[in-house]
């Protein structure tokens, strides 16, 4: 049992009147907890193969909130017992999302520009360390710290044969020509519907940040990965931040970094996807 009454009570210095478990992810337990006054979240996890996991989050979730999207303010990072945590604001869930709105911040998020692709420091993409050497062109960001970095992760544990690695060389090698050239965009990075909640007001809120200066086409990559968007959500987005038609005939080169991810952390089952993917283009 973690020991989440004595860290609120080291913070706020009270003991807490309730404390409800919620659905996290695969790495941390997450819980609502009450106080007096309001409610937070803490998330909480022993693991000592992910260090700073919870730090990296709070840069992220910072670096989000330069947007307009409603992001959860952080409020404490720790470590108690062997415990890392991270204490932030409640955000009461509602129901429907107004894919409008959505689509319109989507759009002020990616008009964030960097100077570079990638970003100032490391994170995480899940469990998985994610490196964000910074580069000057998408290509060769996508190329060397992305695909090429899980190739040789997905051949050390036996998921890739020597087929697989040849077929993303060949692929890196037409990156230029097949995606469009842009600026780098500040991205949320793990843009499942997972990681895009709803406030009782309708409006999009972002959590579980795998942020850095990326094309923006990867956001609606991972978007669309495991489900679907409507047509107006992309509409909203193109009066402010246009992209290169097409975006749906490429879209499955930009879904492999996800896809390689799952791959590394769940296995073969999905190597298929992975395959589909590098054949067409190889």
């Amino acid at each position: 049992m973690y020991p989440i009454n004595n860290i609120i009570e080291r913070h706020f210095g009270r003991e807490p009147s309730q404390i409800v478990k919620l659905t996290g992810g695969d790495i941390n337990e997450v819980y609502q907890v009450f106080l007096k006054e309001k409610s937070v979240v803490i998330k909480i996890n022993n693991s000592q193969s992910i260090p700073q996991l919870f730090e990296k989050e709070k840069q992220g979730l910072e670096l989000l909130s330069r947007s307009t999207f409603i992001v959860p303010k952080p409020i404490k990072t720790g470590s108690i017992d062997d415990a890392q945590f991270l204490i932030m604001d409640y955000i009461e869930q509602g129901s429907e999302l107004d894919w409008a709105v959505f689509g319109k911040k989507l759009a002020q998020l990616h008009l964030i520009e960097g100077k570079f692709f990638g970003l100032d420091h490391d994170n995480y993409i899940g469990s998985l360390e994610q490196i964000n050497k910074e580069c000057g062109a998408w290509s060769e960001f996508y190329t060397n710290h992305r695909l090429l970095t899980l190739t040789a992760k997905a051949r050390d544990q036996g998921l890739f044969e020597k087929k697989h690695c040849n077929w993303i060389e060949k692929l890196c090698q037409r990156l230029d020509e097949l995606i469009p050239a842009c600026r780098p965009s500040l991205i949320h990075g793990d843009l499942w519907s997972g990681n895009l909640l709803i406030d009782t007001s309708g409006h999009p809120v972002l959590i579980d940040p795998a942020v850095y200066y990326g094309h923006p086409e990867m956001d609606w990559a991972m978007l669309s990965l495991f489900g679907s968007y409507p047509v107006e959500a992309l509409d909203h987005y193109q009066n402010l931040h246009p992209l290169e038609k097409g975006l749906n005939e490429r879209k499955d080169i930009h879904q492999l970094y996800p896809l390689m991810v799952h791959l590394i952390l769940f296995g073969k089952g999905y190597l298929n996807g992975v395959e589909s993917t590098l054949k067409k283009y190889a």
